[in-house]
């Protein structure tokens, strides 16, 4: 145990997720990862930020699907670096498929990842950050937490839950100096988007260049990919200092799109 701040950042083994891990990092904060991979992967990226920052950084693999192993990772990080002070809620998975098709497994996966993790964890991090009278969540969503797309039920329907339980839960422990806020970002070229451009092509029976320039960045009117850096860094300041007064906030950082 020691002064820094710790941070548990979901979904942190490639991605924004990742890129949110490593801007903590580098302000000296202690982090503990999460996510799928492979292990050689996931420890040389460990090993490697602990070394560059000269900071504690743990992997916890918890499945994010089950209850009982997001509450187990909170109190395995609790246990490994000591109270909890800043709780990134980023993990999420996504499946692209029209509504009459879509499997009701992926629907079921994708609410418990993307959404009722979030709850999960939110719910066992808060005791401890009340007894401190301090703490900052971040929960990690989309654009497509207030706009929607065709054939992503799930992630959308996920996504505007995620806004919900942030507004709500921001409203409960305001007077605790805790702070609880939405991230919202439009596309960001990560594995997780490349992997739905196929399948996206699939369902629309389109090109997957025309899936890049006419369904993904067509509803951003900056014509680009937001980049990890960006995302990050709008994490980065909500667990500052400075954004004490911000909570209950549902951000976009999206090129624009949600504008329209």
């Amino acid at each position: 145990m020691n002064d820094r701040r710790n941070v548990i950042v979901t979904g942190s083994t490639s991605g924004i997720g990742l890129g949110i891990a490593r801007a903590f990092c580098a302000q000296g904060m202690n982090v503990a990862l999460n996510g799928f991979g492979d292990a050689d992967d996931i420890e040389h990226i460990r090993a490697g930020l602990a070394q560059e920052f000269s900071v504690d950084v743990r992997y916890l693999r918890a499945d994010m699907s089950q209850p009982s192993a997001v509450r187990g990772m909170i109190d395995e990080a609790t246990q490994a670096l000591g109270p909890i002070d800043v709780l990134v809620n980023n993990a999420g998975i996504q499946f692209v498929s029209p509504i009459e098709d879509f499997p009701p497994e992926k629907w079921d996966a994708i609410i418990a990842v993307d959404l009722s993790a979030a709850f999960h964890a939110i719910r066992a991090a808060i005791p401890s950050m009340k007894r401190r009278k301090s703490g900052r969540i971040i929960n990690v969503a989309s654009a497509h937490a207030l706009v929607a797309s065709p054939f992503k039920s799930a992630y959308v329907s996920a996504k505007h839950g995620v806004a919900g339980l942030t507004k709500t839960v921001a409203l409960e422990v305001a007077e605790d100096n805790i702070t609880v806020n939405a991230i919202c970002p439009g596309y960001v070229l990560t594995p997780l988007v490349e992997r739905q451009i196929p399948d996206t092509a699939k369902a629309r029976g389109i090109s997957e260049q025309e899936v890049v320039r006419d369904v993904l960045l067509a509803a951003q009117p900056t014509k680009r990919f937001v980049t990890v850096e960006e995302v990050a860094a709008l994490a980065m300041f909500l667990a500052g200092e400075h954004a004490g007064s911000i909570t209950g906030a549902i951000i976009p950082i999206d090129g624009g799109w949600t504008a329209h």
